[in-house]
């Protein structure tokens, strides 16, 4: 990581600083602080925000699993966030994306609705819809027309709503860490960790062996594949 942690546990400047901190061992409990918190509390306010909008957009959205998992996977093929692969790929599978599924959402090419039954073999008619629309929204922003239709069609306005907000917000996740996470660049490796199965085994035996990495996508891909990170 290009920045220091705060120690662990953090030293509070204020009251309002202190009840952030409860705020985030909250809902990360009964899991640790992660790398993650101990970079944004270098500034209280924001960790305070992030921690509010992540733990909505993670716990309080009527999103099914497989839905959500596939759009952050999505987002961290497309931006080259290997630690978000890591965290969401196995939560994906776990939600009943199958490895079929699994191979569409890792393909580097641009995702087109249009595209024959055969391309997204694997996938139902509603995740290959939110597929398409999380990789529009994250390599163009703009959305094409025919590809909001075809999600207004299967989803309603909160539905929507909480799909785009996902999206939106996994791209923040991945643009802050990869930004930040400067030193984990190993092209020779991001076709393993395109690999569910092999991402989680790949945490563990690093941490057996008690390897020393960068703080990166390899300690963010975690010894816990139950949960997400963020």
């Amino acid at each position: 990581m290009r920045l220091p942690y705060t120690p662990n546990p953090p030293t509070s400047a204020s009251p309002t600083d202190a009840a952030i901190l409860a705020r985030i061992q909250e809902r990360r409990h009964p899991r640790p602080l992660q790398p993650l918190d101990l970079t944004l509390l270098h500034a209280p306010a924001v960790a305070d925000g992030w921690n509010s909008f992540l733990g909505a957009i993670r716990t309080r959205t009527s999103i099914p699993d497989d839905l959500r998992e596939i759009a952050i996977s999505r987002i961290a093929v497309v931006n080259r966030a290997w630690y978000e692969w890591g965290h969401h790929a196995p939560l994906a599978t776990k939600a009943g994306v199958s490895d079929q599924g699994m191979a569409v959402v890792k393909r580097e090419e641009a995702l087109d609705l249009s595209s024959s039954s055969q391309i997204h073999a694997g996938l139902n008619e509603k995740q290959w819809v939110v597929l398409c629309y999380t990789d529009e929204m994250t390599r163009n922003v703009n959305v094409k027309d025919e590809t909001f239709a075809r999600l207004r069609g299967l989803f309603d306005e909160k539905e929507v709503v909480e799909i785009t907000a996902t999206v939106a917000c996994y791209n923040c996740v991945s643009r802050f860490l990869v930004a930040l996470d400067g030193e984990f660049f190993f092209p020779p490796l991001f076709v393993l960790l395109l690999k569910p199965r092999f991402t989680s085994c790949f945490a563990w035996a690093m941490w057996l062996s008690g390897a020393s990495l960068p703080m990166s996508g390899f300690q963010f891909m975690g010894l816990r594949t139950d949960q997400s990170s963020r």
